[in-house]
């Protein structure tokens, strides 16, 4: 049996830690046992400048639940053709402090302050995403349109935080 593991402020300071050092600027500390298990449990911390394709998850029974432990981040949905349709900004304490995503919803973060840290849940098992969950009209991570497409994303949060 495991211990139980405490979500306290160290823990946020330390996963954002990691994160700054890391190539793609965020890390993830997982709660769930293995890729295997029925419910994933997470937190992920996110820097400024991490890029996340837009995505979403066709398994019906993925709809995704992220609550904002640490930072602002912004929240993008974005219809099939890549329109952004709405967005908003979570943080702890915010008027808006987490999202639920649907299955099939094309969705994306952006750190709009350094040491973000979310709270994820979403049905296991773990799969890699497909080329059908993967926008195709966003550049996939590493390719050089990324920073200009980061910037689209992130211009939409002006003001807003």
């Amino acid at each position: 049996m495991s211990q139980p593991r405490l979500i306290d402020q160290a823990t946020l300071a330390a996963l954002a830690a990691e994160a700054a050092q890391a190539p793609r600027l965020r890390k993830n500390q997982n709660f769930h046992a293995d890729n295997a298990d029925a419910c994933h449990r997470l937190i992920n911390a996110l820097q400024p400048g991490t890029y996340i394709q837009p995505h979403r998850h066709l398994d019906a029974g993925k709809s995704e639940s992220i609550i904002a432990l640490a930072g602002s981040m912004g929240v993008l949905y974005f219809d099939e053709g890549g329109r952004i349709e709405q967005i908003c900004v979570i943080a702890p304490g915010g008027a808006v402090v987490g999202v639920n995503v649907p299955a099939g919803t094309f969705h994306s973060l952006v750190a709009l302050t350094p040491d973000c840290v979310f709270f994820e849940s979403k049905a296991g098992p773990y799969a890699p995403l497909e080329t059908a969950e993967k926008a195709a009209w966003a550049p996939a991570e590493g390719e050089p349109a990324v920073s200009a497409y980061l910037q689209h994303m992130l211009v939409h949060f002006n003001g807003l935080t």
